[in-house]
């Protein structure tokens, strides 16, 4: 009997068993609600790093964002495309411009009732539509991202059909108004999707309340658990200081105080500002792997050739050339995410942004620099950088030793030949001079007429 119990209660408790030895699904979510841009890519970029790390089976993209950078959005979304763990967008709002773009590489997409997804027009600062050259890659762009996602190939009466998963004609009319497609947007028109015109037209898998619809009732997982990355305060700062328009002004405020301090020989403001510029710029690349000690110490031993160039050595040759090509490389370099040269795995739109940044910085740098060394001293602002304080003459402040002023009107012999300049000797002590009119012979006479910059200028008398 006692045996008998025994086995009833084992199942029964079999089942409660069986849920916990089958290893829950873990869903990783991220967040992407704000603009896109170097903050939003560094979120997901580190997001993915960490549900890779963590085994996650997918992840989620929370996303309520009116777009923001092509440059993220495209770093962005091909780390998507590339992803080994299927990434599924979740459209709690709104997918604009930028942001339709992210969300078409995600495998799957899922919208909230009354959300958005469309007009991914390349705009201005203002708003305005950017030329057509910059349309053009924003419409293939957006294209192959729909084509990323295949298409099946069905026979129809002989006649071959390819249906896309993701039709990229209707992503291009996202893009540009004068893509036709019936039944969804007429010319002049740029393509915006509702929910249900999304799930209509195959951009997006079905409308849904909340992440735990889509888990539940869309992949079908009973027992999972979801984690979320939660941005640091680092996060924050370092995507604010990895911004490319930031880093051309760090660039600017470098290559400007390196200026005026070899300009004022001495450890003052400019090198305190330069320097401080110089840890900005490198110190969130260096975290993030993209600046390697040695790309570092080429930008110092660039500035340092230009110190010695500009203050030992006379005139601008080798050493100063070198030093500006390793302080231009430096600076590149820390921007692109290269192996010891090796340039395979980065494209060529980050290599040519990085150049841009350094090369829109250094113009900033020596345009400002040249401003304000014309500005320093006058009205404004600038009035009190300068020393304004006269030492007239008149009233006693001179720049050279008296006793060069009382020797003017004295007699004596040239001490060297004078072509034009020599030495003279007066009374029992020699003098640097020059002669004021023509060449004078080594023992003819002479006398001063007058004293300028520490000079004696003498003539002939005889």
């Amino acid at each position: 009997m006692k045996r008998f119990s025994f086995v009833i209660i084992i199942l029964f408790l079999l089942p409660v068993f069986s849920v916990y030895a089958v290893e829950k699904t873990l869903i990783y979510k991220i967040n992407l609600k704000k603009e896109v841009g170097s903050t939003t890519w560094r979120y997901v970029k580190r997001g993915m790093a960490e549900a890779s790390k963590k085994k996650a089976d997918a992840v989620i993209l929370h996303m309520n964002t009116y777009g923001g950078t092509v440059i993220h959005a495209d770093s962005i979304r091909t780390l998507i495309l590339n992803s080994s763990i299927p990434v599924y967008a979740f459209i709690d709002n709104n997918a604009a411009s930028a942001g339709a773009l992210i969300a078409i590489a995600c495998d799957s997409i899922y919208m909230r009732p009354g959300a958005n997804i469309g007009a991914a027009t390349v705009v201005n600062g203002n708003g305005e539509a950017m030329p057509d050259k910059y349309q053009s890659y924003m419409r293939a762009t957006i294209r192959s991202t729909a084509e990323a996602h295949g298409a099946d190939t069905i026979i129809n009466d002989g006649d071959t059909v390819v249906r896309w998963k993701r039709d990229p004609h209707i992503a291009e009319a996202m893009v540009d108004e004068r893509v036709v497609i019936p039944s969804v947007i007429d010319s002049g028109k740029v393509l915006t999707l509702t929910a249900l015109e999304a799930e209509k037209w195959g951009y997006c898998e079905a409308i849904v309340n909340s992440t735990d619809e889509i888990i539940s009732k869309c992949l079908n997982q009973k027992q999972y658990t979801i984690e979320e990355y939660h941005p640091t305060l680092f996060d924050e700062i370092a995507g604010f200081l990895t911004n490319p328009a930031f880093q051309a002004i760090l660039v600017m405020i470098i290559i400007g105080g390196i200026y005026f301090e070899l300009q004022s020989p001495g450890i003052g403001f400019p090198s305190a500002a330069a320097l401080i510029a110089g840890v900005l710029y490198f110190v969130p690349l260096y975290i993030d792997g993209f600046a390697a000690g040695w790309e570092i110490l080429i930008f110092l031993v660039g500035v340092i050739l230009l110190i010695l160039e500009l203050i030992i050595i006379p005139g601008f040759g080798v050493a100063g050339i070198l030093g500006s090509i390793m302080v231009f490389t430096g600076l590149i370099l820390a921007l692109i995410n290269n192996i010891d040269f090796d340039f395979s795995p980065v494209e060529p739109r980050i290599i040519s942004q990085s150049i841009l940044t350094v090369i829109s910085g250094i113009v900033m740098g020596f345009v400002i620099a040249i401003y304000l060394a014309h500005k320093i001293g006058s009205k404004g602002i600038f009035h009190r950088l300068a020393l304004h304080t006269v030492q007239d003459a008149e009233k006693g402040f001179i720049g050279v030793p008296r006793d060069l002023f009382e020797l003017v009107g004295r007699e004596g012999i040239a001490a060297t030949i004078m072509r034009p300049s020599g030495k003279v000797m007066i009374g029992s002590e020699e003098y640097d001079a020059m002669a004021l009119y023509g060449y004078i012979e080594k023992g003819e006479s002479i006398k001063v007429v007058k004293t300028e910059n520490t000079q004696l200028y003498v003539i002939k008398t005889k």
